[in-house]
């Protein structure tokens, strides 16, 4: 580990133009540690740019360096960095035929090492928890406006501390952060309870859809609902997590309409026994235990048949498979 650590300064140090991004449908861990590692970069007078291929959600944009964000790369680079991201194909189409990433920073528990230098911790709460124990470690100053950022990262991949995820460390970590100055319960409206009318009535025709048996609660979003809404994500607007929070099911699956041929899938565990992510791997997404979600082919109707289906029978018949002993 220390020689990847000393690999990873190195390159840091040496590179003139950094490329940095995430995955597609950022949430607000890949958007944090994305601007966190950014701003800390210019601080030492790189040049870089963040490309976020579906561009800044509403939720983020009052993120210190929150203007660095756009939706394509603009000329060369010499360091290409992914954070936050366990597989090549969820990133932007353009960067991933572009050129494999030279550095990867994750935490899902599904992550490929598709980089050069891959720093793969299933265990951390978050991608923003990792830089916060690395950065400094590279050479790299965590000042208030990159503080504001990693917590941004560590509140909202907890859910405000609250999954299974969160640790001593990561606690450890936010009390640091804020001994930066950082306002912490601006940043947790902001990013978990503040919410536009748009999403507030893309949520409402999203709860209309709300059904369950079986032990699985499911819900879906169409095209219509969000041209309705006026929603402009192709996200649920975390939706899920307010089906998460609803009892007496196993899983919880949120369906999101993309296209005529595509539908986004996430499954959250509503029991601490359950794996979702293997759930997600059948249909080669991924994720972590309590939390995972894939792009599925096909139309809404196909796909929310074939998923339920799939995740009744792995529940029902193979509870080894998504199920600790």
């Amino acid at each position: 580990m220390n020689d990847l650590h000393n690999k990873i300064k190195r390159r840091l140090q040496a590179a003139s133009r950094v490329l940095i991004t995430s995955h597609l449908r950022p949430d607000g861990d890949a958007v944090g540690s994305s601007l966190a590692l950014a701003l800390a970069l210019l601080d030492l007078g790189k040049g870089v740019q963040v490309v976020l291929s579906d561009g800044l959600p509403a939720s983020f944009t009052h993120l210190p360096g929150a203007d660095l964000v756009r939706t394509s790369a603009d000329g060369d680079f010499d360091l290409f960095i992914c954070l936050d991201c366990s597989d090549l194909k969820r990133i932007a189409p353009a960067l991933a035929d572009h050129r494999s990433p030279d550095i990867i920073i994750d935490h899902h528990l599904t992550a490929n090492p598709f980089g050069e230098l891959n720093l793969l911790d299933p265990q951390a709460a978050a991608t923003a928890s990792i830089l916060t124990r690395c950065m400094p470690v590279w050479g790299l100053k965590i000042t208030p406006a990159v503080a504001a950022n990693l917590l941004t990262g560590l509140i909202t991949d907890t859910l405000g501390f609250r999954t299974s995820s969160t640790t001593p460390e990561t606690l450890r970590q936010a009390a640091d952060l804020l001994e930066q100055g950082v306002d912490m319960p601006v940043l947790y409206n902001r990013s978990l309870v503040r919410r536009t009318f748009e999403e507030a009535k893309y949520w409402a025709l999203g709860l209309s859809s709300l059904s369950h048996s079986d032990g699985i609660l499911w819900a879906s979003l169409t095209l219509a609902d969000q041209s309705h809404s006026g929603y402009p994500g192709n996200d649920d607007a975390d939706l899920i997590n307010i089906l998460s929070a609803i009892d007496d099911d196993l899983v919880a699956i949120m369906f999101v309409e993309q296209d005529a041929l595509r539908t986004k899938v996430s499954w959250r565990a509503l029991r601490p026994d359950i794996d979702v992510s293997r759930i997600a791997r059948h249909f080669n997404g991924g994720g972590h235990k309590a939390a995972a979600g894939a792009e599925v082919t096909g139309p809404l109707l196909q796909v929310q048949e074939t998923v339920l289906s799939i995740t009744r029978e792995m529940i029902a018949h193979s509870p080894n498979e998504i199920r600790e002993n």
